[in-house]
């Protein structure tokens, strides 16, 4: 087995947190590799400098035999190493070196007891489900695919309209600032805080959740994620820009966008048995008495 590390500047990291990182790494009993931007912060903060033959570029390509990424860092560090992948058909891991972190669910003080588990392969990973966007997107040959949400946003001080289709079955045209239409997965992200539900990432399912409607009577609503969503986009003066999870683009009004389903899915590790609940618990202090 194999551990792919990554992770990205822009990050606060601390010397000793990134010692602890080499030390598990380097007792770990197997092949490893770092991307050349972490390898570069790993020589500037620490001192460690990492052969050349262990490190990789700006894409992760398909190693020999099996592996693993494991993305150091916040739940945006994460989705920058899936988008990375491409379409390598790798696991995922995340360790939490950032905030609040629902994707990156393992804590940086498990580092040994992780890397043990990618050994012994006793890691438990969960599929998760993917956004597929069909358009003439201006993405530069990135990828179309999004984890956590699709997005829709005004760029500016002019009201957008969306026209949202449902299995060309038309829904509504919301008036505001946009729309979001997320997995289960980015059910906890920018959905929940527009007012999204919490959808656990077994269901299947897309929310479509309005950004700040004008029609106070606009609500969220999930569909099944056999469905296909067009939207169609209007603004009034000013362009728009779309994002496809931490990426964004700048698109014209009039514009049409085609989500489905993707053929290719995710597979998200659930570490030390931390199921959804719990971390939706932990991370959202329910339970806690705070009147004490």
């Amino acid at each position: 087995m194999k551990i792919i590390l990554f992770s990205r500047r822009g990050l606060a990291f601390q010397a000793e947190e990134l010692n602890a990182l080499r030390a598990a790494i380097t007792e770990f009993n197997g092949e490893w590799a770092v991307n050349e931007e972490f390898a570069a912060i790993l020589e500037e903060q620490i001192g460690w400098s990492i052969p050349a033959s262990c490190q990789y570029g700006a894409t992760i390509c398909p190693p020999n035999g099996e592996a693993v990424l494991v993305c150091y860092g916040g739940d945006g560090t994460l989705l920058e190493g899936v988008h990375r992948l491409g379409d390598a058909a790798i696991p995922v891991v995340g360790i939490n070196a950032g905030h609040l972190g629902f994707l990156t669910s393992d804590s940086r003080q498990g580092l040994k007891r992780l890397f043990e588990a990618i050994e012994q392969g006793t890691l438990r990973f969960e599929e998760r489900s993917l956004i597929e966007v069909g358009s003439d997107l201006p993405t530069n040959g990135d990828s179309p695919l999004a984890l956590n949400e699709f997005s829709i946003q005004r760029n500016g001080a002019g009201m957008l309209s969306v026209e949202i289709y449902v299995d060309e079955q038309m829904v509504a045209t919301c008036h505001g600032d946009g729309v979001i239409v997320s997995t289960p997965t980015g059910s906890t992200a920018y959905s929940l805080s527009a007012g999204g539900p919490v959808v656990a990432p077994s269901c299947a399912c897309f929310v479509i959740t309005p950004i700040a409607p004008h029609n106070l009577t606009m609500r969220p609503v999930v569909i099944p994620d056999s469905s296909t969503i067009r939207l169609r986009v209007q603004t009034r003066r000013s362009e728009a820009f779309l994002t496809l999870d931490n990426r964004s683009y700048a698109v014209p009004s009039h514009c049409e966008f085609t989500l489905r389903k993707a053929s290719k899915s995710i597979f998200l590790a659930a570490p030390h048995n931390i199921s959804f609940y719990d971390t939706l618990r932990n991370k959202m202090m329910w339970g806690i008495d705070i009147r004490s």
